[in-house]
């Protein structure tokens, strides 16, 4: 498909929108509405490769969700709106018939709406309305990201599905749980298959904010998983899902919007076997995607729009038209009178922005100046990757980044990002008195609004890290965003754990609440919702995303209980928890039992990484050496043939010795650590024996490790 930017920017827009007002009349194309975080809506239409517009909206709360509506089996053209706590709709032309407040104490984050039902949910609470009369209600264990219904016509049944953050689909019935739903990853949207659920009517496509998508048929008892794309080419997570046939070949297409400005487009060569036939990228994240006819009678187009407000149209429509040189001759004159007009658009605004800032400056420097800081949206995600056990942080803006410190009062390792073109200077920095251990600036290209970091953190050291966010505007100011890195900061919920390994335990017993210990949970380790769980006790599992280790937590008010393979996720929690209840002056009863199994497991677990990373940095030392052998000798065919794949892959070995610079050292911390905390459960303190440790380390032999840690 072709780029088409001939669209308005509107504010900056949330997830899910912006949609297509169905085709009315003998004229097929297509009304775009969009709703933007100024609270405003806008609707228009294509003329001629011109914005029409059919109506804009006065400003108000931010505008989280918008979607169409109508009588069942008639064309979806009623505009409902979620902003705030109330819904609104209008029609196609702009006239407001309905402005519902809902009993809601928090602002809503999805929204769903077929015939007279009406779907919300806000952070925890789903609510069931028809006709606006409360229906049904349900109180989820974690945050739900997006709503939707089975279609009631081909079901014959109200059948809600909750996206939620636990990676978990929770089917309803009523204000009663049906069954749940295990997913690969925390769901951020979802979408009937082909818009309608498929023949059945009970498909539902998934996506989450690890970059993963699904289908699952939702019967009336159980799921029935269908297919899975995993996320290989370690892609943004998913934001939007439609289904529209822009290949003109009969079967819709599943088209993606992704938050690192993939746009995909995924067919099928059979139901049940998805294939990306093109992508896309765009420099921002797309927050809605439709498939319509909007541009042009006759080609249909893929239309996509971004955090900040812009639209983009991929189009069906040649680029270069068939026909004379008369025609071309006609088209030419036509876009140069189009790029004249632009023209003189550019140089009225450059000249208002100019008067503009004269006219600040003169006003800021009188007597009664008052300063004005210029408002921004910042839009962040911080998260852990499993498969590299690093946390992602996303930062996009709404206009171009100057730049970005990041500082942190814990030790971080940054790694290398590939997307990333900004150039990072650190400074020194006194860790002693300020607990500042690191200092780093990020300053951006032009036109930079998507700025991504990657960071490692050590578990065991907590606290917080802080960025600094600058934009290009006048005047200049700033932002400040904080991440919290937990105790237990690389660990991720699971579905489940292995229950046959050898398991340390840790229990507490003393005068806490359930909600107490549940706050001391939240604190030390990521992924728990924070709100306190109904029932009187709740499990949770994790696992360790760095070395596959994992963690049970099972507590409930006045005793938990903490089982894990790792007895230094056991010694962490012991030390941070008692910590906590200190600072509560309530006393703790801690008792525990140490499997002396456990270690040698953990070592086993350990070792081939181990072993892997000695190797990388054993054949990266040798690069230089053998480069220089090379230039002396000419060739190479006299070296071993070890020696000689080093050489080949030389590009290779470095750029993954550089994307993870201090590996080795995090895996030799960790088996210290594993050493000290084995014998700190026993009374004793080891620590004058690390130094034989690490000789023996750099030896790299596993029994001979074992056998130091049973006789030591």
């Amino acid at each position: 498909p072709a780029n088409e930017p001939v669209f308005p920017q509107v504010g900056v827009t949330a997830q899910k929108t912006m949609r297509l007002l169905p085709a009315s009349g003998r004229k097929a194309t297509q009304k775009v509405v969009v709703g933007d975080q100024d609270g405003v809506i806008t609707c228009f239409g294509i003329k001629k490769g011109e914005a029409v517009p059919v109506f804009k909206t006065l400003p108000g709360q931010k505008i989280a969700r918008l979607e169409l509506g109508g009588a069942l089996n008639t064309p979806q053209e009623k505009i409902f709106v979620a902003t705030g706590s109330e819904v609104r709709g209008f029609t196609k032309r702009g006239k407001q018939f309905l402005s519902f407040e809902t009993n809601l104490t928090e602002s809503i984050k999805a929204m769903h709406i077929s015939g007279a039902d009406l779907f919300l949910c806000a952070s925890y609470i789903y609510n069931h309305y028809c006709d606006c009369k409360d229906q049904h209600y349900y109180l989820s264990g974690d945050k739900i990201n997006d709503v939707l219904c089975l279609p009631v016509d081909k079901v014959n049944c109200i059948t809600p599905v909750l996206a939620c953050q636990d990676r978990v689909l929770r089917v309803l019935q009523g204000s009663d749980l049906l069954y749940e739903v295990e997913i690969p990853g925390p769901p951020t949207v979802l979408a009937l298959n082909n818009g309608n659920g498929g023949d059945s009517g009970e498909e539902i496509v998934y996506g989450t904010s690890d970059g993963k998508l699904g289908l699952i048929q939702i019967t009336g008892s159980q799921p029935i998983p269908k297919w899975e794309i995993g996320n290989e080419k370690k892609r943004g997570g998913i934001l939007c899902i439609d289904s529209f046939d822009i290949l003109g070949d009969g079967v819709k297409e599943l088209l993606v919007g992704r938050d690192d400005g993939m746009l995909e487009i995924y067919n099928f060569e059979s139901v049940d076997d998805p294939v990306l036939r093109y992508d896309h990228a765009l420099s921002e994240s797309i927050a809605s995607i439709q498939g319509g006819c909007v541009g042009k009678d006759g080609y249909d187009e893929i239309l996509a729009s971004t955090y900040s407000g812009w639209l983009t149209g991929l189009t069906t429509e040649p680029v270069h038209r068939e026909g004379g040189s008369g025609e071309e001759l006609k088209l030419s004159q036509e876009m140069q009178s189009k790029i004249s007009s632009l023209r003189n658009e550019l140089e009225h605004l450059q000249m208002k922005v100019l008067q503009e800032r004269e006219k600040y400056q003169q006003s800021s420097q009188s007597s009664t100046a008052v300063s004005t800081v210029p408002a921004f949206s910042v839009n962040d995600k911080f998260t852990l990757n499993k498969d590299d056990a690093s946390y992602s942080l996303i930062l996009e803006v709404q206009t171009a980044i100057d730049n970005v410190l990041v500082q942190s009062d814990v030790p971080i390792d940054l790694l290398d990002v590939d997307k990333n073109s900004a150039v990072v200077s650190f400074s020194s920095c006194d860790s002693e008195p300020n607990s500042n251990f690191l200092l780093a600036t990020y300053r951006c290209q032009a036109n930079t609004t998507r700025l991504e970091l990657k960071i490692r953190s050590i578990e065991g050291q907590y606290g917080t890290l802080q960025a600094y966010v600058t934009p290009r505007i006048q005047p200049k100011t700033c932002q400040v965003h904080q991440y919290q890195i937990k105790p237990l900061s690389l660990h991720q919920r699971t579905h489940s754990i292995d229950h046959d390994r050898p398991m340390n335990t840790l229990t507490l017993k003393g005068q806490f609440s359930f909600a107490e210990i549940h706050s001391w949970v939240v604190f030390c380790l990521p992924e728990v919702p924070e709100k306190t769980p109904a029932g009187e006790s709740i499990t949770f599992y994790f696992q360790n995303t760095f070395l596959g280790t994992q963690l049970e937590s099972t507590y409930r008010k006045g005793e938990g209980c903490f089982k894990s393979d790792n007895i230094s996720t056991i010694s962490i929690l012991k030390d941070v928890l008692s910590k906590e209840a200190t600072k509560r002056k309530i006393t703790l009863n801690i008792s525990y039992d140490i499997n002396e199994e456990s270690v040698r497991h953990t070592l086993k677990l350990i070792h081939p990484k181990l072993e892997y990373q000695q190797l990388l940095a054993k054949k990266v030392h040798l690069i230089d050496a053998l480069r220089e052998l090379q230039v002396h000798e000419g060739n190479v065919d006299f070296l071993l043939p070890k020696y000689r794949s080093i050489l080949e892959e030389a590009d290779q070995l470095l750029e993954e010795y550089k994307r993870q610079p201090a590996h080795l050292e995090r895996l030799y911390g960790m088996i210290t650590d594993l050493f000290i905390d084995k014998f700190k459960f026993k009374g004793t303190n080891v620590k004058t024996k690390v130094p034989l440790l690490l000789e023996i380390l750099d030896g790299c032999d596993q029994d001979g490790l074992i056998a130091f840690f049973e006789t030591a």
